[in-house]
């Protein structure tokens, strides 16, 4: 048998939080220290500063640490997420804080250093000296992430884009002292104009304090909103973790205490009051309230919940009382397992972006050579040594490559966390590249497309019979009954009014019930089980099983005092939104299949309310994966969406697999994007967030290659001042995470209609 399509798994993963990175070549480096140790496979995450590491082998966490921080860099195991924590005391933010002082000090001290050197006429006597005071601390003090990085990149004989910029602003405000102390820049009434390019001079009277100041202040600016950008692009993951209770009333020796909603566990009993939130995934025990679940699912119409109905943790009670009993807590719950899944998503890599990691890697040797040589030639045309000095310092600061490490990364964060606002699950970046190439999609039919409840869609009464009493009465005897298709017909007639009682219920397996209603003895089932107790059938009633048989449904005859009364036509019936879905993923260039394990003319049925018209019914659910590979076979590239332990493997087999979030945990796991909304039209959406995400990818890498590819040239050709390079490079990683974020606006089918 051929193989099918599994999640990976291994004997060990674990993740660890990255300190001290400070581009995407750092990241590159701890992931090849990483991936050099036997049995390790390491992906590092620039954008999360977080390694994913799965070992195989004898390998400890503490080995893992050990070797990260010989690579010049530090190295945790995650903290578990504390409620009570205090936001203020997050490391993010205060590293976030110590960097906007250190970019507003640099701001204030640049701003007249830029000015003086760019206007002449502002250039007053002995100007020079008070731009090397103003400057001083902003290199020094400004620069000490970048000079300090480098610094321990050096000793572990490395070099990073750190490196570039502190070689670049020292070797500018170097060139600078000496021009002042040693030069004749230092002379009172000294004066030189701004130039975008390259001058022919000697060098003893030209100062680049301007450029070294305002290089570090671009630079520092570009990390500030980098990072600021990547807190932002991160905030649904961390709204999404802080949506649970903090805690909870249970019930404990017939009173009500209450506890923290860590202190839960499997079987409690907890009370939920209206207004309050869920604590926890579990059933229902006593009470009925309707349950807002728009902050997992997005959908706004809450569901009435009752005794034995299940609740998800972190929805709210909108109702009435409600005493749950917990079945899920701490990480088991939906909520812990859809942060697990998000977070899991953001910290993968893409083809694509492995790509750029590997170029970023050799980038940085390459940018010092290309500067040495710009030094060089620019010496040898006899140009001297400042034009050649500019352009060796332009090379080194255009070219740090950090908008190619924030290209996929802040796409994925910012995707994967809408999609979790959205009810919709990425669980990893790999799974972008699958939906650009589907083009077939295999719909499963209950639970998917249909509602997977029975539900009475129409009511044929014979001649004169009141079509309310049809229902009430059929209801009255149903009501013993647990067949789904009995259930469908006690909810129509509790729709009604109070249901009447029934005495001496019988069941005849496979034919239907019958009861005495008050003096009526009433039979509800197939027309044989009416025969067989001596009831009419007239032809009206047999034309109605006729047609409700031809249109897919299953019809049950109720009748009593000696006459079939008529025919109550019950089927599983179709999502008000899967037409619409239908369509929608044709406009996407998807051909839809509907795959069921029903009889033919249901299925076919369903097909045509829908709008499909490729139809395999009568699979049985071991077949479903045959029919998966048989498409496959045939060149086309398959989606699956079900939700049901029948579907589980053919949602693996399938080059991508859709779950309903409302289906079993087995169908969930087996998928590569779970629907939290049990609505088809959630599974257009994740196509449409997939493909528009992957597009972001693909123009940031671009813009992220062609500014590189663009600049490098003109900086070794002396056409852009250091300066204007520093600019240029920060506004590239600026750039690349704006354009992410533009992923933040994405909204669905519905919206947009």
């Amino acid at each position: 048998m051929a193989s099918i399509k599994t999640l990976p798994t291994s004997p060990l993963r674990i993740e660890l939080e990255i300190g001290g990175m400070t581009c995407a070549s750092c990241a590159s480096r701890i992931e090849k220290k990483l991936n050099r140790m036997d049995g390790v496979t390491a992906t590092v995450n620039y954008a999360t500063e977080k390694a994913t590491v799965t070992v195989d082998g004898d390998v400890t966490a503490q080995d893992l640490i050990a070797t990260v921080e010989k690579t010049g860099y530090t190295a945790a195991l995650p903290r578990p997420p504390e409620h009570t924590e205090d936001p203020t005391r997050d490391p993010a933010t205060d590293e976030l804080r110590a960097v906007r002082t250190r970019l507003w000090v640099s701001v204030a001290l640049s701003i007249p250093v830029v000015v003086l050197a760019m206007v002449p006429a502002w250039q007053f006597t002995s100007w020079q000296w008070l731009s090397l005071t103003l400057a001083a601390p902003v290199v020094v003090y400004g620069g000490l992430p970048f000079h300090r990085a480098a610094w321990t990149n050096l000793r572990h004989g490395a070099a990073t884009m750190d490196t570039l910029v502190s070689l670049g602003t020292i070797a500018a405000f170097g060139w600078s002292l000496w021009a002042l102390f040693f030069g004749t820049a230092g002379l009172p009434g000294m004066t030189h104009p701004f130039s975008l390019d390259i001058g022919r001079t000697d060098g003893a009277g030209a100062i680049y304090l301007e450029a070294a100041a305002g290089v570090t202040t671009f630079i520092l600016a570009g990390r500030y909103f980098e990072a600021r950008s990547k807190r932002r692009a991160g905030a649904a993951l961390r709204a999404l973790l802080e949506l649970g209770a903090k805690d909870v009333a249970v019930l404990r020796d017939g009173g009500e205490v209450r506890i923290p909603v860590s202190q839960l566990t499997v079987g409690d009993q907890f009370v939920v009051r209206p207004g309050e939130k869920i604590a926890t995934d579990g059933v229902v025990e006593d009470g009925s309230s309707a349950v807002d679940q728009s902050m997992l699912t997005g959908e706004s119409m809450p569901v009435e919940v009752g005794p034995g109905d299940a609740v998800v943790g972190a929805t709210v009670n909108a109702g009435g009382r409600l005493i749950v009993r917990a079945t899920r807590v701490g990480s088991d719950t939906q909520l812990a397992q859809m942060a697990k899944l998000v977070e899991q998503a953001q910290t993968g890599k893409a083809a694509v972006q492995r790509l750029a990691d590997r170029i970023s890697g050799v980038f940085v040797p390459i940018v010092i050579a290309l500067a040495v040589a710009a030094l060089g030639w620019w010496v040898g045309t006899g140009a001297g040594w400042t034009a050649a000095f500019t352009a060796a310092v332009a090379v080194l600061i255009i070219a740090c490559p950090c908008a190619l490490g924030l290209a996929t990364p802040t796409a994925l964060l910012v995707g994967t966390g809408r999609g979790a606002q959205l009810g919709i699950l990425i669980k990893g970046p790999e799974v972008l590249e699958s939906t650009r190439r589907v083009d077939t999609v295999v719909l499963d039919k209950t639970g998917t497309v249909t509602t997977g409840r029975m539900t009475l869609v129409d009511i044929t009464p014979a001649d004169g019979q009141d079509p309310d009493e049809l229902v009430r009465l059929a209801a009255a005897v149903e009501a013993a009954s647990e067949h789904p298709i009995a259930q469908a017909i006690v909810r129509a007639g509790a729709d009604l009014g109070t249901l009447p009682a029934v005495a001496g219920f019988a069941n005849v397996e496979g034919l239907g019930v019958r009861g005495a209603v008050g003096d009526r003895d009433v039979v509800v089932g197939r027309v044989q089980l009416l025969r067989q107790h001596g009831l009419d059938v007239p032809d009206e009633v047999e034309q109605a099983v006729t047609a409700a048989q031809a249109a897919g449904r299953t019809a049950i005859v109720a009748g009593w005092d000696g006459t079939a009364r008529g025919v109550l036509a019950v089927a599983d019936v179709v999502k008000p939104s899967s037409r619409q879905a239908i369509a929608a993923l044709r406009r996407l260039g998807l051909s839809p299949v509907l795959l069921t394990g029903d009889n033919t003319t249901v299925a076919r049925a369903v097909a045509t309310e829908v709008g499909i018209d490729d139809v395999i019914a009568e699979v049985l659910p071991a077949d479903k994966v045959d029919v998966v590979k048989r498409l496959q076979a045939e060149g086309k590239v398959v989606a699956m969406v079900g939700d049901g332990v029948n579907d589980a493997a053919a949602l693996a087999q399938a080059d991508l697999g859709l779950a309903m979030g409302t289906g079993t945990d087995v169908a969930i796991e087996a998928s590569d994007l779970t629907l939290v909304r049990g609505d088809l039209m959630a599974a257009v959406d994740a196509i449409r967030l997939s493909r528009r995400t992957l597009r972001i990818i693909k123009s940031n890498l671009f813009w992220a290659f062609a500014y590189n590819v663009a600049a490098l040239p003109l900086a070794a050709a002396g056409m852009l001042n250091p300066m204007i390079a520093g600019a240029a490079m920060a506004f590239s990683s600026v750039f690349v995470v704006a354009n992410s974020l533009r992923l933040r606006r994405f909204s669905t089918v519905q919206t947009i209609q």
